[in-house]
């Protein structure tokens, strides 16, 4: 059998794409040909990657699919997850999507790859690959305990229990006790009747009990109970070949993943290095979740009021006040200077949260942040806004213990609010410098050497992903 040659089909949205593209890496490190499939507007995303690895000898390659945009009622420039107006939009989006179908297949029957690694949000892909015979993978870009949890919320419906939308229940069926209240659970999920998205959804599961398994950006000694029990109790097929984001090993290829830094990487590591070991807090929300304006006012006076030395990214720009910022406190900069860093825009994530200065992570729980906290051995303030954030978050206050929440109560995909600033200043000392803070470091600290042991060889995620090449070999001897 000669070289395995795999393809590598992302969502449209930097959370998917930052982490399929260091996949991608990943495996043409360990021989295989990798084939990126994106569309004309997303190469940026990878084409510098990808013309890097290819002069260092490794295989990889980008092929393009037209992205049927007005066809599906969208502007022509919408490529992007962040680029759809409204909730109305998404349905759309993910009907453009389908519509990749026939291109997609067109290219499988080009190329023949050994196995396509496709977007869960593209459900029709495994009818594709099945047409070729072509194992395919999907990769859901979360963690198992999210897709355990979302599996018992949607049998057992406990939300439909209790007495209040605040009243905490327990998520049946799960190895913890983990609660939630009914505002923490996707309207989607709550609603009973189906609509456009919890249709989606069940086409999205369905495909995943055909396809020939799960892919995760996980690693077994971060969450083996949910690891076993995806795999026991749900009767899945699953390997773990993460953290992904630790395979980026020099500065450049750090500060260079996604977009352009906003800030110059030097001029920023320049500022950590002026600060105490463990003595700023770093606030990001990643690149979808969406505040209220009054949200970001607490925010900052939560910021100011916690008294620490703070880097945050903004890039909450909203259309309706021209980018001009009106929450802000007045005069919060001035009062701020030398103790705040902000950054408008895109920020070098991995390398922050790398630096020693660096003393906790204010995160949404997204699962490439979480994972990006804990391989930088950084306590979390956690901060959920919508998707399976909620969950998340659990794994980091309840079983790992390495964080503290700020208590949001909502899910809300846009214009997320109720978080008041008292909280915010109490969540960020308690992380910083309470008497519990030193234990969620030295737990938090001896995660992230796990994370770093999982990826060398040897290590749980190396051996997952050598069985799963052996195993994708073995299949293509027998077909």
């Amino acid at each position: 059998m000669g070289q395995l040659h795999v393809f590598f089909f992302p969502m449209m949205a930097h959370g998917h794409m930052i982490p399929t593209l260091d996949m991608a890496k990943l495996f043409a490190s360990r021989g295989v040909k990798a084939t990126i499939i994106t569309t004309p507007l997303n190469q940026p995303v990878f084409s510098k990657a990808v013309d890097k690895y290819t002069k260092l000898g490794f295989q990889m390659e980008i092929r393009l699919l037209e992205f049927p945009a007005v066809e599906a009622g969208l502007p022509e420039s919408c490529q992007r997850l962040d680029q759809v107006p409204g909730d109305d939009g998404l349905p759309r989006f993910f009907k453009a999507c389908a519509m990749l179908q026939p291109s997609l297949e067109d290219l499988l029957q080009e190329l023949r790859p050994d196995c396509i690694v496709a977007d869960m949000f593209f459900p029709w892909a495994t009818k594709a690959a099945a047409k070729f015979d072509i194992p395919r993978l999907i990769f859901h870009g979360t963690s198992y305990l999210a897709l355990c949890a979302m599996q018992s919320l949607r049998v057992y419906k406990p939300f439909n229990d209790v007495t209040s939308d605040l009243e905490l229940f327990n998520i049946p069926n799960l190895p913890h006790e983990l609660k939630l209240t009914k505002l923490q659970v996707s309207p989607f999920e709550r609603s009973e009747v189906e609509n456009p998205m919890s249709e989606f959804m069940r086409r999205v599961r369905e495909s995943e009990e055909t396809s020939y398994g799960v892919i995760f950006n996980s690693f077994y000694e971060l969450e083996p109970d949910y690891a076993e029990h995806y795999k026991n109790v749900l009767g899945r097929r699953a390997w773990s070949v993460g953290p992904l984001s630790l395979y980026n090993r020099d500065v450049e290829d750090k500060a260079q993943r996604g977009k352009k830094s906003a800030i110059d990487e030097h001029e920023c590591l320049k500022w950590l290095d002026s600060k105490n070991p463990h003595s700023v807090v770093y606030i990001c929300f990643g690149s979808v979740a969406n505040f209220a304006p009054s949200q970001l006012h607490e925010m900052a006076m939560g910021i100011e009021a916690s008294g620490m030395d703070f880097v945050w990214v903004i890039r909450n720009k909203r259309e309706e006040d021209n980018g001009s910022e009106k929450w802000m406190p007045e005069g919060f900069e001035e009062r701020t200077k030398g103790k705040g860093l902000i950054i408008r825009g895109w920020a070098p994530q991995v390398l922050i949260l790398d630096h020693p200065s660096v003393g906790a992570f204010v995160t949404h729980c997204g699962w490439n942040s979480t994972l990006e906290g804990v391989s930088g051995g950084v306590p979390m303030v956690t901060w959920p806004v919508f998707a399976e954030q909620f969950v998340n978050e659990k794994l980091m206050t309840d079983i790992l213990r390495t964080g503290t929440g700020v208590g949001s109560k909502e899910w809300k995909r846009v214009d997320s609010d109720g978080v008041k600033r008292e909280a915010i200043a109490e969540a960020i000392k308690k992380v910083m410098i309470s008497e519990e803070s030193e234990e969620m470091r030295s737990r938090a600290k001896a995660m992230k050497d796990k994370a770093k042991k999982a990826i060398e060889e040897g290590g749980s995620s190396y051996l997952g992903l050598s069985f799963l090449l052996d195993e994708l070999r073995a299949y293509h001897v027998k077909h």
